[in-house]
């Protein structure tokens, strides 16, 4: 591993997403725009993003298909001190449970320290949402097991069918309507395994449709499967939710591309001047993971609009052989 900077994601502090980097001890972070230009190419191999905001201490080679990004000793390091293995009982901080909407049938529920708002919600692509209680950790989490139980929901949702229903969602009463019956289900629940120091919240749907962008783009076709050493992602960014940036990229459509898949990848600008310097830092395209290979400069240049790596087809579970 050289110098360069290392992708860690799609982030949601605020109204818009945001890339983090990282170099050493060194952090940055490209806000995103709709209608603004994304693009970069991989470069060497694909490493752990370590754990807990530390550097994989074996710089080991991950799958380029891992979501996850970790290799098996940070991953378990990650888990360890999560929320959701149950270690931090003794967690000072308010919780608050929510109910999340993701398309038509597809609800959840879920706990957030109140002190992030709503990033969780954005970070999972919610469609909508609404709060339904708050306050200790252990009280939030107990409410969350009970209304999976009683209720029948999950507390995960693939992003496989997320990305299926964005391009077709019913209208925002529909969408409201949804969340709001899940509620007065739950709300039913009170006395009867509710824990008493969970204080439950009044229901107000939150709609997140135009702040993902998702009510002026087109409906996503393909999404991008893996990298590769050499593969190219190079569009326009048309909507975002949760992980998952939509590029429109002339002759295919509209490409989702799951930022999960980029952790630990070195990424080089490519040539194209509407998409340089939107993707990686302004001085990445100098130093990357193929720094001293000649990737960078021997690659041939790309489209302003143009993918070149293996693409699936969205909802029909297709694969899109080679490289595009």
């Amino acid at each position: 591993m050289s110098g360069g900077w290392w992708c860690a994601g799609v982030r949601w502090p605020g109204q818009a997403p945001e890339l983090g980097w990282s170099r050493g001890g060194d952090r940055r972070v490209s806000v995103l725009a709709y209608g603004g230009g994304l693009g970069f190419r991989a470069l060497g191999e694909r490493h752990c993003k370590g754990a807990r905001g530390n550097v994989c201490p074996l710089g080991a080679v991950v799958p380029g298909r891992s979501t996850g990004g970790r290799c098996a000793e940070c991953a378990r390091l990650d888990r360890a001190h999560s929320v959701a293995a149950d270690t931090m009982a003794d967690d000072p901080r308010t919780y608050r449970v929510y109910l999340a909407w993701f398309g038509p049938g597809m609800v959840k529920v879920g706990i957030t320290g109140e002190e992030r708002g709503a990033a969780r919600l954005r970070e999972q692509g919610a469609v909508a949402f609404s709060w339904l209680g708050r306050g200790p950790l252990m009280a939030a989490r107990r409410t969350e097991e009970v209304l999976r139980a009683a209720l029948g929901v999950p507390d995960r949702i693939p992003y496989a069918g997320k990305r299926a229903v964005r391009g077709r969602l019913p209208g925002r009463e529909e969408r409201a309507a949804e969340v709001a019956e899940l509620y007065g289900r739950a709300e039913r629940l009170e006395g009867r395994g509710w824990p008493e120091s969970l204080e439950r919240l009044p229901l107000e749907v939150v709609d997140q449709v135009a702040l993902f962008g998702l009510d002026r783009a087109p409906a996503p076709v393909r999404a991008v499967r893996e990298l590769v050493d050499g593969g190219v992602v190079a569009g326009q960014l048309v909507a975002a939710a949760g992980p998952d940036l939509h590029l429109a990229v002339d002759g295919v459509g509209v490409v989702v591309l799951d930022t999960r898949l980029i952790t630990g990848w070195g990424l080089a600008a490519v040539p194209a001047e509407a998409v340089r310097a939107k993707a990686v830092p302004a001085d990445a395209a100098e130093g990357t993971a193929a720094e001293g290979t000649g990737a960078a400069e021997t690659a041939p240049a790309v489209a302003e609009s143009d993918v070149r790596v293996p693409l699936i087809d969205i909802g029909s579970g297709g694969v899109q052989g080679g490289l595009f």
